[in-house]
Formats: C-alpha cells, sequence, structure tokens
C-alpha cells in the first residue's frame, strides 16, 4: 500500500458530518491528543520501570498516522505531497546529513 492509498482508505472512517474546518481542528487534536499517548508509553518505560510495550507504541503511531491523514486531507494535500515537502526542508538544512553544528546555527527563516 501507498502513502497516498493509506490515506483514502484511512478517510473512509473519518466523521463525514464534520465541516472542513471541524476535520481540521480534530485532525490536529487527534496528532496532539495520540502523541501524548505516545510519549506517556516511553514515559512509564525511561521513569517508571516499566517494559517498553512496542505493541502498544505501535498502535498509537498508528493512531497518528490517521489524523496526520485527516489534517492533510483537512489542507487539500495528500500525505504524499506532505512528506516530499519534508524531506525538500530536511535535504536543505541538512544537505550532507544531520549536523549537530547546523542545527545549533540555523538560519532565521528556516522552519
Amino acid at each position: 500500500m501507498t502513502i497516498n492509498e493509506y490515506q483514502k482508505l484511512a478517510m473512509t472512517t473519518r466523521n463525514p458530518a464534520l465541516s472542513e474546518r471541524d476535520v481540521l481542528l480534530n485532525g490536529v487534536m487527534g496528532l496532539c491528543g495520540e502523541s501524548g499517548e505516545a510519549i506517556d508509553i516511553v514515559k512509564k518505560w525511561l521513569a517508571q520501570g516499566h517494559e517498553l510495550d512496542k505493541a502498544h507504541l505501535a498502535k498509537e503511531l498508528g493512531d497518528i498516522a490517521w489524523y496526520l491523514a485527516e489534517t492533510a486531507t483537512a489542507l487539500g494535500l495528500t500525505l504524499e505531497e506532505i512528506l516530499q515537502a519534508n524531506i525538500d526542508k530536511l535535504r536543505a538544512r541538512y544537505p550532507e546529513g544531520f549536523s549537530t553544528e547546523k542545527s545549533l546555527h540555523r538560519k532565521e527563516l528556516d522552519q
């Protein structure tokens, strides 16, 4: 399955009663909520002596992917477009790969 096929299939399960605005809000809020659930799993592993629950973390990553797809859809973008734009930004920022020096001294407009 391609990333855009995932997006199309995932969006068959979004709430059709939501307005475009509400789809965007739901997507962004969902990203925040699911990211919080993911970090809670890692927190328990790092700070509370739990085993790292990789299966649970993988499920949360799937939920994050769903909300990313919803947010992209609300913006009229494909996941492929989102991911390609990110790679283009990273290549411009780190043409030879990650560098602590370049990370510490990024250009002001380099977001």
